[in-house]
């Protein structure tokens, strides 16, 4: 289904005011970025289609896996059969091979590229290449030079589809490769591992080393197209585009392609300087919003708070601009100060016989019916515990709709210890039962139905535990089980008209003056980001009734990443007690608490990070002049339709 989900945007750089090569001087690689994953992805597809149209003969195509590729493989396929494009002539060179793994697992390069792309065209089985994943170990060292050989042999790859890992990976060129590498085997580091393993049902069962192209032989490619997706991502973009060439991001070493493109989605193109300080290289509207963004950054850029800021500081940081088109320092200094000090408040539902002129929420009616969905049964609490709590004591009518089951994250030993603490409390005993299944589940095949009830009656318990600490009815916790996520193996369907329809009779049934929804950024085709579509999906097909035009939606953030201060429109501030009170309702997913087998850069558990989020937000706060809060959970406000 199309996107839906946008995020608010006032002023920015004015297209065309000045000409590119001076808006993108920073950047040392020809980048597009387009509004969305789909458009970039379409745009992408187009761009290999006119190559295999172009050539006459046979045509070398380079595929890389992962998520990055995917809406570019179903444009291609919608293509195909509509009669744009042919696979008749083209060969297929895949980037890389998880290894030990045989080509028919459900995780291997192999089999990937086959259920997305090649099983779904006209390409001869003979003119697709993968390295082989299954080799002796003995054999490996000849198979990548014989795969070299028919590269070569083929007259090298004239169009090579490349992503890159949060650490400038590609294929599995990691921290450390050089530019002279060629196909080898390689050790998975712990940032390969942990993009991974989520596919895999145990950390046993993840293969512990790949074999890829090197850099070299990626480099001999004829053309190369680079695409990122998702704010996760934009930091690598930014190394690529317009950083320096370092072993500690291989993905640099592209800069030195001579036909090289980037294409990136708004979201993973934000660390760039035309998007993120865009004074710095063109001419602005300056919005209210963007105004506050620069100023929030000025207060970083000369460490001082909003109102200590001068008219020097303005000029000597490229904001001469500003002060012409919004007028004196000091005036432009107090109005986004009175502007972000309107963002908090402590009654997230409005406050009722008050003045809410300047309050992020209105205060009629009241009580309100509020609606937090939550992805996972966990995010709720996690992101914005503390409003929830703040919500519950106020006396609203609160509902948490919990959009998948979240099975998948639970530990089969999580599950035993729960049925053998049952069985020692002389409950019915399925100890021996499940164990059973258990030990007979298959490696690469989904966890049985009856398992993954078990799983799911798990997390609900503990959701229901973690919003009655609060206060929140158990009968207001609503399971939805989101059909797109209930596929009852690891990979997960596309958002449907199911999905929406079961978030359509929900608010039907409560018509919420708030909803809250998770509002991430992250891979397009990741559970938060098909959750909020479903959510958007539901209210634009409701738009009409009349319960919609006299309803908020408010969007928080996952466990990862906060709102940047410049796009808040309310900060709900924690006392300390009410952080220890979050923390213990998080405490309630008991299934949640070990650590994950391969964490990444961060290894803490999720209301660790949740509270270093909290503080650090009312830390900013804070250095901006504002006043000194323990902890502070923050919300965009998204207008439906507008």
């Amino acid at each position: 289904m199309k996107s839906n989900y946008k995020l608010p945007k006032e002023g920015g750089l004015i297209q065309g005011a000045e000409p590119r090569d001076i808006v993108c001087r920073y950047e040392k690689v020809n980048t597009t970025a387009l509004a969305t994953e789909s458009d970039a992805a379409d745009y992408v597809s187009d761009k290999i289609i006119e190559a295999i149209n172009a050539k006459e003969g046979t045509f070398v195509l380079g595929l890389t896996t992962g998520k990055s590729p995917l809406g570019i493989y179903r444009h291609l396929v919608a293509k195909y059969n509509a009669g744009k494009v042919s696979f008749k002539n083209v060969k297929v060179f895949a980037l890389d091979e998880l290894y030990p793994i045989a080509a028919s697992h459900p995780q291997s390069r192999a089999y990937i590229l086959r259920e997305e792309l090649l099983d779904k065209v006209d390409i001869a089985p003979e003119n697709i290449y993968v390295p082989n994943g299954n080799a002796a170990i003995g054999d490996v060292q000849k198979e990548c030079a014989a795969y070299e050989a028919k590269i070569k042999a083929c007259g090298g790859i004239d169009l090579m589809l490349l992503g890159t890992g949060p650490q400038g990976q590609i294929g599995f060129n990691q921290v450390g490769s050089f530019s002279n590498t060629k196909t080898r085997m390689v050790v998975l580091n712990n940032s390969s591992l942990a993009v991974i393993s989520d596919g895999f049902r145990s950390d046993e069962a993840v293969p512990s080393k790949a074999i890829t192209m090197g850099i070299s032989t990626i480099m001999d490619s004829k053309q190369i197209i680079l695409t990122a997706w998702g704010e996760e991502k934009s930091a690598v973009v930014s190394s690529l585009v317009e950083g320096d060439v370092t072993v500690e991001s291989p993905v640099t070493f592209l800069q030195e392609h001579d036909n090289i493109e980037v294409v990136v989605d708004d979201t993973a193109a934000q660390e760039l300087t035309r998007v993120k300080t865009p004074w710095l290289v063109g001419t602005c509207d300056w919005q209210p919003k963007f105004i506050r963004k620069a100023v929030v950054w000025l207060c970083g850029k000369v460490n001082k708070p909003i109102l200590k800021l001068t008219y020097k500081d303005y000029i000597d940081n490229s904001l001469g601009q500003l002060l012409e088109a919004a007028g004196a320092y000091d005036s432009i200094n107090i109005k986004v100060f009175n502007d972000l000090q309107h963002t908090i408040t402590g009654w997230p539902g409005g406050k009722p016989n008050a003045d809410d002129s300047t309050r992020p929420e209105r205060a009629l009616p009241f009580p309100k019916r509020v609606v937090v969905f939550s992805p996972h049964p966990d995010d709720d609490v996690i992101s914005m515990g503390g409003t929830l709590c703040r919500l519950a004591e106020q006396g609203h009518d609160v509902h948490i709709a919990y959009e998948t089951s979240g099975n998948f994250a639970v530990h089969d030993d999580v599950v035993m210890q729960i049925l053998d603490t049952a069985r020692e409390c002389g409950l019915e005993n399925k100890y021996d039962e499940v164990k059973e299944i258990i030990k007979n589940k298959k490696a690469g095949e989904p966890d049985p139905k009856a398992l993954l009830s078990l799983k799911g009656a798990i997390r609900r318990g503990e959701a229901k535990a973690a919003v009655g600490h609060f206060g929140v009815p158990m009968s207001n916790a609503h399971f939805l089980n989101l059909p797109f996520y209930e596929t009852g193996g690891l990979k997960k369907g596309e958002l449907s008209q199911a999905d929406i329809d079961i978030i359509v009779a929900l608010l039907q049934e409560i018509k919420p003056h708030q909803i809250y929804a998770a509002g991430d950024l992250a891979d397009p085709h990741g559970t938060h980001r098909v959750c909020i579509e479903a959510v958007l999906g539901a209210m634009e097909q409701l738009k009409d009734e009349e319960w919609v035009k006299d309803c908020n939606l408010w969007l928080y953030r996952g466990a990862w990443q906060e709102w940047e201060l410049d796009m808040v429109d309310m900060a709900v501030p924690l006392s300390p007690d009410e952080v220890i009170k979050k923390r213990h309702a998080i405490y309630k997913h008991l299934s949640q608490k070990d650590i994950v087998p391969f964490p990444g850069e961060d290894a803490r558990e999720f209301w660790q990070r949740a509270e270093e989020r909290n503080q650090n937000t009312a830390r900013m706060y804070d250095l901006l002049g504002m006043a000194e809060y323990q902890a502070i959970e923050v919300f965009v406000k998204l207008n439906l339709f507008k």
